[in-house]
């Protein structure tokens, strides 16, 4: 069997949309290919490796048929952008010695942002004798500058120009919207393009009606807890008239949300913390609503939670602009509010109604989700341009 390899920064037991969305990737592929993995030694998103890998400098394990090895990075959250650089420097430096001495299939997938990690594999892959597959699931940098992460500066203009390697250098290049693809058309038209949604692998659940204990409107948001989300502001800025908030999740907010809410005991607003995805999706049937907020509109951006929710049958109330915008609107997911813009998103909260989210509603949407937001129809697709 045709060998081919993946090669990311994030892979379970990492939490989150990166590690879940790579690893459907190798497992979908695994079928037409024997698929191996390149990734850090596990450290997302606390930042520290994870216990099961402290003293490790790699490990390689075969999980579920699918070959993972992992390697040694100085792992980090810290906010100090020379610490944060330092980390990806580190494992860039980690793949150029596993390169060196391991023997890496003609065919490549290379995960990108991070962006200089993307521009490491793809400067020291590129051969003509190997396919390498970029698969782009944000625009850096230009995302950073939008969320004010970067400046418009010497180091933003260098980014930029590995960026245009990475894409210039792909044979392939996979985007997980619309607004990517069009954004990197613009900069060159060697690679062939493909649209690889963030769907999710969840088998099909019952959906029940929820017998809630209060009128209020329970809403919910479970994901990361960093800055472009924005969760502190959210808790801020909702009328709680009509709703209650729960949240699950972890971040570089987490405390700063757990210290606001211990200070607002009157709000009522409800911190459970990270749980297992599979736990989630039990919890997640609890609630009436999922709000998927953006601190401000990022291009290229759709989160995969919209796919992960509609497939559990959780109406959605999104907050974030671009492109996420017509995926709800066009299969009825939900409701819409501009991002950023906090009296719209209360005017719309007030407006909906505890006899709106009937359990008809929700068959509806993870109806919807299992026609249109096919896995398995999307592998096969990928595997003829692969």
């Amino acid at each position: 069997m045709e060998e081919l390899m993946i090669i990311t920064s994030y892979f379970p037991p990492e939490i989150g949309a990166a590690s879940n969305r790579i690893y459907h990737l190798a497992e979908g592929l695994r079928s037409s290919y024997k698929v191996s993995v390149v990734t850090p030694l596990p450290n997302y998103p606390t930042g520290r490796i994870f216990s099961d890998y402290k003293g490790k400098y790699k490990s390689k394990t075969l999980e579920n048929g699918i070959e993972v090895n992992r390697i040694w990075l100085y792992a980090s959250k810290s906010k100090n952008k020379f610490i944060r650089l330092f980390a990806m420097l580190s494992y860039s430096i980690s793949l150029v010695w596993f390169f060196t001495w391991n023997k890496i299939p003609k065919k490549v997938i290379v995960q990108s942002p991070p962006l200089l990690v993307a521009f490491t594999c793809m400067f020291f892959l590129r051969s003509k004798k190997r396919k390498l597959i970029l698969n782009v699931s944000d625009l850096w940098p230009s995302a950073g500058l939008e969320l004010g992460a970067l400046k418009n500066n010497f180091s933003y203009s260098i980014l930029k120009k590995l960026e245009q390697f990475n894409y210039k250098n792909a044979d392939l290049i996979l985007g997980q919207s619309n607004e990517i693809l069009s954004h990197i058309e613009q900069i060159t038209k060697k690679p062939e393009l493909f649209l690889y949604r963030n769907y999710p692998n969840i088998p099909v659940n019952n959906i029940s009606e929820n017998h809630s204990d209060t009128k209020k409107i329970k809403i919910v948001y479970a994901g990361l807890l960093g800055v472009a989300q924005g969760i502190l502001k959210l808790c801020e800025n909702l009328d709680y008239d009509n709703i209650e908030l729960h949240i699950y999740g972890s971040g570089a907010e987490e405390e700063d949300v757990k210290s606001y809410i211990e200070t607002n005991k009157e709000l009522p607003i409800f911190f459970y913390g990270r749980v297992d995805r599979s736990v989630l999706h039990q919890e997640l049937k609890k609630y009436d609503v999922a709000i998927i907020p953006l601190l401000n509109r990022i291009y290229g951006s759709v989160p995969s939670k919209i796919f992960e929710y509609a497939k559990l049958g959780l109406p959605m109330l999104y907050f974030g602009g671009g492109e996420g915008e017509s995926v709800i609107s066009k299969h009825k997911l939900g409701w819409i509010a501009e991002a950023g813009n906090y009296t719209e998103l209360n005017s719309i909260i007030n407006s909906i109604k505890k006899s709106d989210i009937t359990i008809e509603r929700k068959k509806a949407i993870q109806a919807t989700a299992y026609t249109s937001f096919d896995l398995t129809a999307q592998l096969n697709g990928l595997k003829g341009k692969i």
